[in-house]
């Protein structure tokens, strides 16, 4: 009966705070639970990943370890190799069989491909995108797979699906275990000119008869075997890119004598494959932290090309630890290298590139490596690798392990600044996939944005301090793309293959790494951002995160609550539009003074909106509080230091619509009277009891002029128009430019 009474005595006061509150509040139209929990959208943690987002006790993942040998034909443009496979079945399961990549069949003519990626005809078409549409040329491709053996040399059954191949194990393969077999194969390396989308294959000069030789996806390799997956035996389709385990290679690659080859690792046999003078600079350019050393000069190379070898040299590499070798091989390619110093180890930072490449690409090339290297081991851990390479070639950049495939070339020995500029980015781009994927090992074919956004993120990073006169992705620069027809748009969270053509680099690229800087820079701030986002790499380097452990990762590392961020920004299509619907001025009345006849008295506050200040402020007469508005407690406020604190002093009150259905902070800039100004943060949490309309009162010293939302543009709105009160003049330049002539 205590309690009841208690109840009873405090129900007047309840009743009415809770009208209050609910007036404040209200909500008129559907509730869309912005602000609930994302544990229905992903995994559930469990003993291999935890509800923190790392590892958990019992995480496992397979691993698979290489021993290859592979030769080139130059005269038949065939690649041939033999390789044993070391599979070791680390996951708490028996398997009776194992998927295998074979990514060079899609480019069968009756396999799917990126012909019809724009599968479009029109009156006026050229040549080259006709070949793509109808493959009327049916270029030779496609995996020649000539056995598949186990350890006792027993054939092994085998089933090719398109570009997945399943080998069955005659014993199945036990948790704990492990199984080594062997595949010999041959398969034509495809002109990159001929195919859309070609990331490897060889680019042909016909000047001087020459090519080179840009090898990947080029041997069969171990689909991913995971806890959340299963077998990750998904098609390629091109767009998606791969999915791989982590293991040691040791490769062993024939080409002709004068080929030069740069690949995934350390080169073995220099001494073999190398010339004295090739050598000496080697050695030298090892303590050149200041400037490249060129190994292979201009005029060597050009003696190189005139005489084509018969004859054949093996290149021996050896590489730890990673989940994917490429490499390439031309008699064209010019060397540079530089030793990079990084707090744990020297790096070398090499690039080849042919005559086509120069000068720019002798000029800029190696130095953006290094730039790369070091930025982004800042931002996450020291690249772990003996060196970093950028190979020179037309249309592409692709990333491999310790090495990247990048396009960007001067016309007749001249580029313009703005696409150096771009050649530069795509280099950083490149060498920055060393750190996501091909060490924090996202699946690439499931969830392109894990990779590509992530690593977009640090690339503009390293663009912004290394080059700041270059352009760079800001959140301004991602609102048309947020502006666009809602019927198309996919959210972040789609399959890579699932994606449009023309908007995938907006959706997995751009948009990723906007809602990264919005993070870093208005939602959690710079240093607790980097912190996380460097915990989340440390966490899962040489491992396989899935999305659920990056999004729980930043919130365990911050102690910020970011599941509306992740529902808003990464699941739907909605985008940011804060609109300043009102601004209301007011003065506390002062005591022991007469109200003007000429400010408005609290009987006529009304609910209008507003257009400016010009009416002056609203003059609020602020009464006592009676007893009973303090309930239980007896103590009372100073009401007279309450007043002399307010004492002429400006009360604004302001309305701000979600339109856009994105939930943000909201940032508002005070312009004042005196030409000051001032911006205040209100973090997103303020919408969370109304998800389409907020109000904030905010007490400010000196008289405002005018008020702007997200003043630097820093939360990708894509309506500024609404953004300011008194709204900004609207008037077109060419209006003014006729009032100005009629006067």
């Amino acid at each position: 009966m205590i309690y009841k009474r208690h109840i009873m005595r405090l129900l007047p006061v309840l009743i009415i705070t809770i009208l209050v509150n609910f007036n404040l509040t209200a909500q008129t139209q559907p509730w869309q639970g912005k602000f609930e929990p994302i544990d229905n959208l992903i995994a559930p943690p469990n003993t291999y990943r935890t509800a923190s987002g790392a590892p958990g006790k019992d995480y496992w993942q397979q691993r698979a370890n290489y021993n290859i040998k592979a030769t080139i034909d130059e005269k038949t443009n065939t690649l041939s190799g033999e390789e044993t496979i070391t599979y070791f079945n680390n996951s708490p399961d028996e398997l009776s069989y194992l998927w295998l990549q074979l990514e060079q069949n899609v480019n069968k003519k009756e396999n799917e491909d990126f012909g019809s990626i724009n599968n479009e005809v029109k009156d006026f078409i050229t040549t080259r995108k006709m070949q793509f549409l109808t493959r009327v040329i049916d270029f030779p491709a496609g995996y020649s797979i000539k056995e598949v053996k186990d350890a006792n040399n027993n054939n092994l059954k085998i089933l090719i699906n398109n570009t997945m191949m399943k080998v069955k194990l005659n014993t199945p393969l036990k948790s704990g275990e492990q199984i080594s077999f062997s595949i010999s194969w041959s398969y034509p390396i495809t002109d990159r000119s001929m195919y859309t989308l070609s990331r490897e294959g060889y680019e042909y000069f016909p000047e001087d008869d020459n090519s080179a030789f840009l090898i990947a996806h080029w041997f069969p390799r171990m689909a991913v075997y995971s806890d959340t997956e299963g077998w990750q035996n998904q098609q390629f389709q091109k767009l998606g890119e791969f999915a791989l385990e982590f293991g040691d290679y040791d490769v062993e690659i024939t080409v002709p004598a004068d080929h030069v080859v740069a690949a995934t690792g350390t080169l073995e046999n220099s001494e073999s494959v190398l010339n004295k003078t090739q050598l000496k600079r080697l050695k030298q350019a090892k303590t050149s932290f200041d400037k490249p050393v060129i190994i292979i000069t201009e005029e060597e190379a050009d003696l190189n090309k005139k005489t084509k070898s018969n004859n054949k040299k093996t290149w021996k590499f050896k590489a730890e630890n990673v989940r994917d070798f490429a490499f390439a091989s031309s008699r064209k390619f010019m060397w540079d290298a530089q030793a990079v110093k990084l707090p744990s180890h020297t790096v070398m930072a090499m690039s080849l590139y042919p005559k086509e490449g120069l000068p720019v690409w002798q000029e800029v090339s190696t130095k953006a490596v290094k730039n790369a290297l070091e930025v982004y081991s800042n931002a996450t851990f020291d690249y772990p690798y003996p060196v970093a390479i950028s190979v020179n070639t037309s249309n592409i950049g692709m990333e491999f392990p310790m090495i990247s495939f990048n396009g960007g070339r001067p016309t007749d020995g001249k580029i313009s600044e703005k696409a150096k500029a771009s050649m530069i980015g795509t280099i950083i781009h490149e060498v920055g996939h060393n750190w996501f994927p091909m060490i924090v090992s996202s699946d690439e074919r499931k969830w392109m944005w894990m990779d590509e956004g992530l690593n977009t993120f640090l690339h503009q990073r390293t663009l912004k301090e290394r080059y700041p006169s270059y352009s760079h992705v800001t959140p301004k620069k991602i609102v048309p793309f947020m502006m666009g027809d809602k019927n198309i748009l996919r959210p972040i969270m789609t399959n890579s293959d699932n994606e449009l053509f023309n908007q995938f680099g907006a959706n997995f690229y751009m948009k990723p790494t906007v809602g990264l800087q919005m993070l870093r820079n208005s939602i959690i701030g710079k240093d607790l951002f980097d912190e996380a986002f460097r915990e989340y790499a440390n966490r899962w380097k040489y491992k396989h995160p899935n999305p659920g452990d990056l999004f729980r990762t930043l919130e365990d590392a911050t102690a910020t609550d970011l599941d509306w961020f992740y529902k808003g920004w990464f699941f739907t299509t909605d985008h940011v539009n804060q609109q300043l619907h009102n601004v209301k001025w007011f003065t506390v009345k002062e005591e022991n003074t007469k109200t003007s006849k000429n400010n408005n008295t609290e009987a006529e506050m009304t609910e209008d909106v507003f257009t400016d200040f010009s009416n002056g402020p609203q003059v609020i007469n602020m009464t006592s509080t009676p007893d009973r508005g303090y309930g239980q407690f007896t103590s009372r406020l100073d009401e007279k230091e309450l007043r002399k604190q307010l004492s002429g002093k400006n009360i604004y009150e302001v309305t701000v619509k979600n339109i856009g259905g994105l939930i943000m902070p909201v940032i508002i800039e005070w312009i004042y009277s005196d030409g000051s100004s001032e911006i205040d943060r209100i973090p997103a949490q303020i919408w969370r009891r109304n998800e389409y309309e907020i109000k904030k009162t905010f007490v400010k010293a000196k008289t405002v002029v005018m008020v702007n939302l997200d003043p630097n543009f820093e939360l990708a709105d894509t309506d500024m128009s609404n953004n300011t009160f008194p709204k900004a003049d609207s008037t077109s330049d060419f209006d003014r430019f006729k009032a100005n002539q009629t006067k």
